[in-house]
């Protein structure tokens, strides 16, 4: 069976993580239990939950020529993603996320580094590679010109487009009128939406709810595709996770409502673990997560 074929444009950072058992008040110094550096970044997040569950990856990106940078493509080779389109960039280091974790929760500061010097035209020279995909999977933690010439670029060759609207900024009706799927959180949507009325927005989109689950908004009508109860360890990257099987189950034929339940089992299974990455499911997890939860049900 060919591999569906998903192109992620996006963001590569490394994650400096910390775990402890509260957060620091202001001007407090705590001790922390453990650090970590685990690859990290939206997109590349996406892109390594897509090739571990059966897609063939493209990645578009830029990453410093700093050992961080070195390091993280190092990575997503060893995961199977392409890295032929990422951008090395000299003047500027490799972006990083600095990751509190706490009580199964995280606060996350972003520097984004080499990731906004990525720009259209990085894009354009990828045009055949975005056209050979089924899915092309973006986010916004690269420049916004970047979003909007990929998305254009795609859908002049007729190749669908998830679009993961964080962090959250308002958008230009444009550029989600070409959107086939829009995937915010709930703070994400109300920022997305503040000016435009999200009853009447054509394509449909999926609120994700953390442990709940996510619902599908389609012509203003919501249908909620419940999430699985799980032990907790940290719940970085879930949302990525999901977006990733998102992409995958859809390249692969699946409804939307399928796909959904398929990415929230991936999700859920990725936030047992430690780490974005390193938490991310095999699509033999994935379905065998759900056939014993199916058993459960029955």
């Amino acid at each position: 069976m060919t591999k569906p074929v998903v192109t992620v444009i996006g963001s590569i950072n490394m994650d400096l993580v910390t775990i402890a058992s509260r957060v620091p008040s202001q001007g407090e110094t705590i001790l922390g239990e453990r650090f970590r550096l685990i690859p990290g970044g939206k997109g590349a997040n996406q892109a390594v939950a897509a090739a571990r569950l059966g897609a063939k990856v493209h990645m578009i990106g830029a990453v410093g020529t700093d050992a961080f940078g070195k390091e993280l493509l190092h990575c997503l080779e060893r995961e199977g993603v392409s890295v032929d389109n990422v951008k090395p960039v000299t003047d500027v280091e490799t972006g990083v996320a600095v990751i509190t974790i706490s009580e199964g929760d995280n606060r996350i500061i972003v520097v984004p580094g080499a990731n906004h010097s990525l720009r259209p035209e990085d894009v354009e020279v990828c045009e055949e590679v975005i056209a050979s995909s089924d899915i092309c999977l973006l986010q916004l933690e690269i420049p916004l010109p970047v979003v909007e010439r990929a998305v254009a670029l795609a859908k002049k060759h007729g190749v669908r487009v998830i679009l993961n609207p964080a962090p959250a900024q308002p958008l230009p009706l444009s550029l989600l009128e070409q959107v086939d799927i829009l995937t915010p959180n709930e703070h994400e949507r109300d920022i997305v939406f503040a000016d435009i009325d999200a009853s009447r927005f054509a394509n449909p989109f999926i609120v994700t709810e953390g442990a709940r689950g996510v619902t599908i908004i389609k012509n203003g009508q919501p249908t909620l595709i419940p999430g699985f109860s799980v032990p907790v360890v940290d719940t970085t990257g879930a949302g990525d996770t999901f977006n990733g099987a998102l992409a995958v189950a859809l390249s692969k034929g699946m409804s939307l409502e399928e796909a959904c339940l398929f990415g929230n089992a991936a999700a859920a299974l990725s936030v047992t673990k430690l780490g974005a990455q390193t938490g991310m499911p095999t699509e033999d997890e994935v379905q065998a997560f759900l056939k014993t939860k199916k058993g459960c049900s029955s």
